[in-house]
C-alpha cells in the first residue's frame, strides 16, 4: 500500500488512546467527558459556527455520521479567533436556504425545468445556484470551494459541488439534513469536466463576441464562469459590479475555478458593506469558512486519529514542516535542506545538535518535540531524522521526526492520493508551529485551518534567499492570479494591491493578493 502504511493507519483504535490506563473505568470516563466539555466550552469560535455535533444525514441518503464533527475538539487547540455574530446568523440562514433549495427538493425540481428549457421563468424562480467544477490539486480545490461558498453567501445562491471520483468520501456533508453534491442526473453533468476557457458558451467569451452585453434582456438560464488561473480579461470581468448586476439575473452559474479568488470580492463595492459585517477581522475569512465547510469523513478521520495517537499525541510541542518543490532544477535538495535548517535555527524553532555521537538516554524530565514533515519526497525527513537520531541535542530535548507518506509525484485524479493529502493537511493543522513553502496551496489550507501565521520558506531560485524565511503577516491564503484590471477606473495601470487597506500583495508572491487586517 503506497503512502500511509496499514500499520500506521489501521482503523482499529487503541483501547486507552488518551493514556488513562492508571484510572478505573469509571474515573476514566468521568475524566474523558470532563475534558470534552472543557474543550467544547473553550473553543467558542469553532462551536459557534458548528451547527450541532450529532448531525445525521440519513434522511437524504448521504452519510450517516461525522465523527470528526464530534471529536475535533479533542485534537484542536482552542481558536483565539471568534466569528462575528453576523457571520453565525448568516450561516444559519444559508442552511435554511440550502435545505429548501437543495437537491431533490420541489424548488430544485422547478429550477431543473428552467435549466433544461434554457429560458428564465421569473414567476417560478425561487432558488438560484452556483455549481462548482474542480480543477488542480486538493489544496487548490478547497480554496476555490471556499471562495465559491462565500460568493453563494453574498448572492443568496445555493452551492453545489460537482464531485468526481477523486473527491468521493473526503469530507462530511457540511449542511444539515441535505447534500451539497450535484446529483448524477444533472443535465450535461458528463460535460462539466471538459469545460474550459475556450468554451464558446462561457461568460467571458459571450462578452468578447458581443453575444450578450449589459443591456441584454433575454438571458439564458445558465452561464459558465471560467475563474481559473489562466482566465483572460473577459473572464475576470466577473469581479466587476456591473457584471454582477447582470449575473444576478441568471438562475444557474456553473463555475470552474482552481484559485482562491475570494480576496477580489473584497474590492467590489456591491459586497463591501456585507463583507465588513461578516468579517470585521479580515485575516480570518478562510479560518472560519474552512472550519465550517471541511470536516474529514469518517474514513479520513480514522487515518488522522490513528496517526496522531501513534506518533504525535504525547509530544509537548508539535512542529509541522510542509515542503513543496515546484522545480527541482531551481530548488535542488541540498539547497532546500540548507534553507530549512537556516530558517529553523534563525527562528529558534528546532534545537541545535552537537558534533559528537548521541549517547545519552532519554529521561522522564526531558521535554519532547515532534517534527511532522509533509513532502512528496523522503529525503528531507531522512536528513532530519538522522540529524536528531545520531547527534546529541544541545538543549537536552527529545526530538522525534515523522513523515506519513512520500509519493514523489502528485496524483490529483486519484482518490487514494486525495484521501492521504487531506489527512496530512489536517495533521499539519494540529501543529503548534508551522513552516510552509511559498506558493503552496497545501500549506495555505493547513495554516488557515490552524489559525496561525506560519514561517514561510521563500522560493529558491538557484540561490537560498536571505533571510531564508519570514513570519507571515496574515494567515489568509494568497490569490495567485488576481485580475490586473480596475473596474472603477477602467484601467490596468493601477496597483490593485493598494486600493483598500485590507487587500494587499502576498508575502510569497509579489503579484498575488491576500487579505490583511488594515492595522
Amino acid at each position: 500500500m503506497n503512502g500511509f502504511s496499514r500499520k500506521c493507519f489501521g482503523l482499529q483504535r487503541r483501547r486507552n488512546g488518551f493514556d488513562m490506563k492508571t484510572y478505573s473505568k469509571v474515573g476514566a470516563c468521568l475524566i474523558f467527558f470532563t475534558v470534552v466539555l472543557i474543550f467544547i466550552f473553550q473553543d467558542t469560535a469553532l462551536d459557534s459556527i458548528t451547527r450541532f455535533a450529532t448531525t445525521s444525514f440519513s434522511d437524504t441518503g448521504s452519510e450517516d455520521s461525522c465523527l470528526s464533527r464530534n471529536q475535533s475538539v479533542l485534537y484542536r487547540k482552542s481558536s483565539p479567533h471568534k466569528p462575528s455574530s453576523y457571520l453565525v446568523s448568516k450561516l444559519r440562514s444559508y442552511e435554511e436556504l440550502h435545505k429548501r433549495c437543495g437537491p431533490h427538493t420541489d424548488s430544485y425540481k422547478r429550477s431543473m425545468k428552467q435549466l433544461k428549457s434554457s429560458k428564465i421563468d421569473h414567476n417560478s424562480t425561487d432558488c438560484r445556484y452556483v455549481v462548482w467544477v474542480a480543477d488542480c490539486g486538493l489544496g487548490n480545490r478547497m480554496l476555490s470551494i471556499t471562495s465559491a461558498f462565500l460568493y453563494a453567501l453574498l448572492t443568496n445562491r445555493v452551492l453545489l459541488i460537482d464531485q468526481e471520483y477523486e473527491m468521493v468520501d473526503l469530507f462530511c456533508e457540511p449542511f444539515p439534513t441535505t447534500s451539497w453534491i450535484l446529483p448524477d442526473d444533472f443535465p450535461f453533468k458528463d460535460k462539466l469536466r471538459g469545460f474550459n476557457q475556450k468554451c464558446s458558451y462561457s461568460y467571458g467569451n459571450l462578452l468578447k463576441n458581443n453575444t450578450i452585453n449589459y443591456s441584454t434582456q433575454l438571458l439564458p438560464s445558465y452561464l459558465y464562469l471560467y475563474l481559473c488561473h489562466d482566465g483572460d480579461h473577459y473572464d475576470q470581468l466577473f469581479f466587476c459590479d456591473q457584471d454582477q448586476a447582470l449575473l444576478n439575473k441568471v438562475p444557474w452559474l456553473i463555475m470552474k475555478s482552481n484559485v482562491y479568488f475570494l480576496p477580489s470580492m473584497f474590492l467590489m463595492s456591491s459586497f463591501d458593506q456585507e463583507l465588513d459585517k461578516l468579517f470585521p477581522d479580515k485575516e480570518t475569512v478562510f479560518h472560519h469558512l474552512g472550519r465550517y465547510l471541511f470536516y474529514p469523513s469518517d474514513r479520513v478521520w480514522g487515518l488522522i486519529t490513528k496517526y496522531y495517537q501513534d506518533h504525535l499525541a504525547k509530544a509537548e510541542k508539535r512542529i509541522g514542516i510542509q515542503i513543496r518543490i515546484f522545480d527541482a532544477k531551481t530548488s535542488p535538495f541540498e539547497s532546500v535542506m540548507e534553507q530549512i535548517l537556516a530558517c529553523t535555527k534563525k527562528e529558534k524553532l528546532l534545537p541545535e545538535v552537537g558534533t559528537g555521537k548521541s549517547v545519552a538516554s532519554p529521561s522522564k524530565n526531558q521535554t519532547s518535540k515532534v517534527i511532522l514533515v509533509t513532502s512528496l519526497f523522503r529525503g528531507y525527513f531522512e536528513k532530519l531524522k538522522k540529524m536528531y537520531g545520531e547527534h546529541p541535542i544541545k538543549t537536552g530535548e527529545v526530538v522525534s521526526v515523522y513523515q506519513p507518506s512520500h509519493e514523489r509525484e502528485q496524483q490529483t485524479w486519484e482518490n487514494s492520493h486525495n484521501l492521504q493529502a487531506w489527512a496530512e493537511i489536517y495533521l499539519l493543522s494540529l501543529s503548534d508551529e508551522l513552516v510552509t513553502s511559498a506558493w503552496s496551496t497545501f500549506g495555505y489550507v493547513a495554516q488557515g485551518l490552524r489559525g496561525i501565521r506560519p514561517l514561510i520558506l521563500y522560493k529558491i531560485d538557484r540561490t537560498i534567499p536571505d533571510p531564508p524565511c519570514g513570519r507571515g503577516v496574515s494567515m489568509e491564503p494568497c490569490y495567485h492570479a488576481p485580475p490586473i484590471f480596475d473596474c472603477k477606473a477602467q484601467s490596468t495601470t493601477l496597483d490593485i494591491g493598494a486600493l483598500v487597506p485590507h487587500v494587499r500583495h502576498c508575502e510569497d508572491i509579489s503579484w498575488g493578493l491576500k487579505l490583511f487586517n488594515s492595522s
